[in-house]
């Protein structure tokens, strides 16, 4: 992305099984700025068994009484919803992406020529999954919420093993408590990981806000990942804790500012404060009348504005020479 930060619109799930809400969500990514777009693609019976329950942020945000078998089902997306979400990402000028959670969904989105894969959080310690998405040699973002150093270490050498250069593979720090709380950010880990494994490195965020966001870019994120919904009131698992259209907007302009503002490195002075030195920089100049051959000391010149006179620096070889002409009060020597 030519050294860009790498912007994920999170869909996920809160279009609530509609295609219809789908779209929508894609216009609101595309008009965002988003880079892409990202779904989640699953098959209910091979991601839970069938009286698993919800996890408490899921019960908190839904009213009824499912299973969490009960509540993926009604969210599951085949592929001819694929198919119509896919090609409405590219009328859209979005990249449309994906997190697979089984095999048979891995294969659909290798269907459907996908380039890019997203590896979930809860997947990190699931060998046969890693493996399977290492050997397609793709580029990879992998997810490294609920997850220890070892075990982040693990993953990666299972991906690199099974065929997927280190160079593609993206890791994010996250943390997947929705909403999470500011004390357990803990954005220093995304550094950590990054001097540890020599490896490009990002955030996939559920704090409230785009604060948090802003602030990894500053660090150093490549990719930022963030839910969004169509409104926060929506029934579903991840709406409450997801932002608004307009905030979606907000953070992905401020996310652009950002990583404008952190620049080259290199200290310099550059072009838009150039006209400033004349007008805001001294020059050492008569404190009162001076006449010729008259010694010149800190009791008759001094330094004010602007600096198109000699320069302050100068000021040791001023001191004890004389006056070639006479000066009048504020006359640049």
């Amino acid at each position: 992305m030519n050294n860009r930060v790498f912007i994920i619109a999170e869909a996920g799930v809160n279009h609530n099984g509609s295609i219809d809400i789908a779209k929508k969500m894609i216009d609101v990514a595309s008009d965002s700025g988003a880079d892409a777009v990202k779904f989640q693609t699953f098959k209910a019976e091979k991601v839970v068994i069938k009286n698993a329950p919800k996890v408490q942020y899921q019960k908190d945000s839904l009213l009824d009484n499912d299973s969490q078998y009960e509540m993926l089902k009604k969210l599951e997306l085949d592929l001819n919803a694929h198919q119509i979400i896919s090609r409405y990402c590219e009328k859209k000028k979005i990249i449309f992406l994906s997190t697979p959670f089984d095999h048979q969904s891995i294969d659909l989105l290798e269907s459907l020529d996908f380039k890019i894969y997203k590896i979930p959080s809860g997947e990190i310690t699931n060998l046969p999954y890693l493996r399977y998405i290492g050997s397609l040699s793709k580029k990879i973002i992998l997810s490294t919420g609920m997850s220890s150093l070892k075990e982040v270490e693990d993953a990666l050498s299972v991906l690199i093993l099974s065929g997927t250069l280190k160079e593609n593979i993206t890791i994010l720090h996250a943390n997947t408590m929705y909403p999470t709380p500011m004390k357990d950010v803990n954005l220093k880990a995304m550094i950590t990981m990054k001097n540890h494994f020599n490896i490009s490195v990002g955030y996939s965020d559920h704090t409230e806000g785009i604060e948090v966001d802003i602030a990894a870019v500053a660090m150093g994120a490549s990719v930022i990942e963030k839910h969004f919904t169509l409104d926060k009131l929506m029934s579903g698992p991840d709406h409450k804790a997801s932002l608004s259209p307009v905030e979606l907007k907000s953070m992905v302009k401020a996310i652009r500012n950002i990583e404008q503002a952190i620049g080259h490195g290199k200290k310099i002075i550059t072009p838009s404060e150039k006209e400033n030195i004349g007008s805001v920089r001294r020059s050492i100049t008569a404190s009162t009348s001076i006449k010729k051959g008259e010694v010149l000391t800190e009791k008759n010149i001094s330094v004010k504005r602007p600096a198109s006179g000699i320069s302050p620096m100068k000021w040791d070889e001023i001191i004890g020479s004389k006056a070639h002409k006479n000066y009048k009060l504020d006359d640049l020597i």
